[in-house]
């Protein structure tokens, strides 16, 4: 432990004791709390450690309940400082993370995933490394990283168990607003649309069923009718409300990629009739992500027509190896100059 981190411990600890002990002293603190402080002192002059540790725990679980996050974090502190084992200081390290979620404390939610992983490359039991799939995988999708979310949450879909942070229902809902705005349609198929757990559960979220089936059916319409109540959700969401504009984007250029790898060419009239919108809103919208490079693809105002600009599979795979040989050919040649020197 660094020394600044030693002084920081050093100082809350002080404090939380002060409270604690005017706490403890004072006639209008609840029964509950003063039972647990009872118990801690007496693990303090008659137990061990372990138990000393138990205490504090409780104590952090009571504040946490108040919603005292900053009391809450102190006495699970103590309590990790305390901890010998892998096993007790992953609980403790999940328990923080819980509160870091409360709090949206991005930096303290960083920290514990970090000391967790570091803490499973030494051991951990598999419910724990449930637990924490879920935990990392909300973490994933505060900081935008939709994809690992998604991979993290499909992993877990058949044995979730956190309900301590989120509902299933939500765990689901997350799944599939990752998921769909992340993967390949393939995975998307197999692990999403026909997985049992979405399918047990998909009908309480009628919505984000709707824009899924869209999504996967080509039903376009539907889609963006969909798209735009999920949206809403997204926005008042607590973990991803801040990316819900860069959701809802991505989410565009992904049902418009998916629709225009169908064609060569289609006329933008076509396009927007299948998307239930305006010509001039699918025009301005496919000007903007392909000046971006988010489209492969050119409109011809003239006529009308959107022109697809596929690159050649085979082409890119030839002028790789090309590439490619004359890079071996050349360290060759070096490695023959010295040889011969």
């Amino acid at each position: 432990m660094s020394l600044s981190r030693t002084a920081s411990v050093q100082d809350w600890s002080a404090k939380e004791e002060s409270m604690r002990k005017a706490e403890e002293s004072s006639s209008e603190t609840p029964e509950a709390l003063s039972k647990l402080y009872l118990k801690l002192k007496e693990a303090e002059q008659n137990f061990s450690e372990l138990d000393i540790r138990d205490a504090l725990i409780e104590i952090g679980d009571y504040f946490i309940q108040q919603g005292n996050c900053e009391r809450s974090l102190n006495n699970y502190n103590t309590a990790y400082n305390k901890a010998a084992t892998t096993d007790s200081k992953l609980d403790i390290t999940l328990k923080i993370m819980l509160v870091a979620f409360k709090t949206k404390d991005r930096v303290l939610l960083k920290k514990q995933v970090e000391q967790a992983n570091t803490l499973f490359d030494e051991g951990g039991d598999w419910e724990k490394k449930n637990r924490f799939k879920a935990y990392e995988a909300v973490y994933f999708m505060m900081m935008r990283n939709f994809k690992q979310a998604a991979l993290n949450f499909l992993d877990i879909v058949a044995t979730f168990t956190s309900t301590e942070l989120i509902s299933f229902t939500v765990f689901i809902q997350y799944t599939i607003i990752t998921s769909i705005v992340s993967l390949d349609r393939a995975t998307i198929s197999k692990k999403v649309v026909n997985s049992p757990e979405v399918l047990s559960v998909i009908n309480e979220i009628p919505v984000i069923n709707q824009l899924l089936t869209g999504l996967y059916k080509c039903n376009y319409k539907s889609f963006f009718i969909a798209l735009s109540s999920v949206i809403q959700i997204v926005e008042n969401d607590e973990f991803i409300s801040q990316h819900s504009r860069y959701w809802a984007r991505e989410m565009r250029v992904v049902a418009y990629s998916q629709f225009l790898e169908s064609y060569r060419s289609v006329t933008l009239a076509s396009m927007a009739q299948n998307f239930g919108v305006s010509v001039n809103f699918v025009d301005k919208e496919l000007c903007e992500f392909i000046y971006l490079g988010r489209l492969a693809c050119k409109i011809d105002k003239v006529n009308g027509v959107i022109e697809s600009c596929r690159p050649d599979t085979r082409s890119s795979i030839f002028n790789n190896i090309v590439k490619n040989g004359d890079f071996l050919l050349n360290r060759l040649q070096k490695l023959a100059r010295v040889m011969d020197v």
